[in-house]
């Protein structure tokens, strides 16, 4: 089994159509949603790891790229200010994947990159504000 995140863009007219529905049925691909943004009419977006075969997500990635749907491999970086970082913990709080976490021993800040979800809890939870995350 392979593993591929990948970030989609929705045209506005594909957003109500059961595009990645067709990912599971027809190309036997688990699909885990970690981030979405879909609004009726605008454009959407998706932030999906796919399991499966890697001639299956190739398949798959290949329909829905015929749907109009801009596939992007998902970019894997969370940008941090580490001169300005204080090393408070506060990102780790809210860090439910903990892909942040401080070293022990150190107490150091550091990011695990194949934990993250982009979820972006971190970059509301910093008090310095110096962690943004791109989706």
């Amino acid at each position: 089994m392979a593993r591929k995140r990948v970030d989609l863009t929705f045209p506005p007219e594909q957003v109500n159509k059961p595009i990645t529905y067709h990912l599971v049925k027809d190309y036997d691909l688990v699909t885990n949603i970690l981030r979405a943004r879909v609004d009726e009419g605008e454009e959407g977006r998706l932030l999906v790891e796919l399991t499966g075969a890697p001639e299956k997500i190739a398949e798959g990635i290949s329909f829905l790229e015929s749907q109009n749907v801009r596939v992007e491999e998902a970019a894997r970086d969370i940008s941090l200010d580490e001169e300005q970082c204080v090393d408070c913990g506060a990102c780790t709080a809210v860090c439910k994947p903990a892909a942040l976490r401080l070293e022990a021993g150190t107490a150091k800040l550091v990011f695990d990159k194949d934990k993250c979800v982009f979820c972006g809890a971190c970059v509301k939870a910093c008090p310095l504000r110096i962690i943004e995350v791109a989706f």
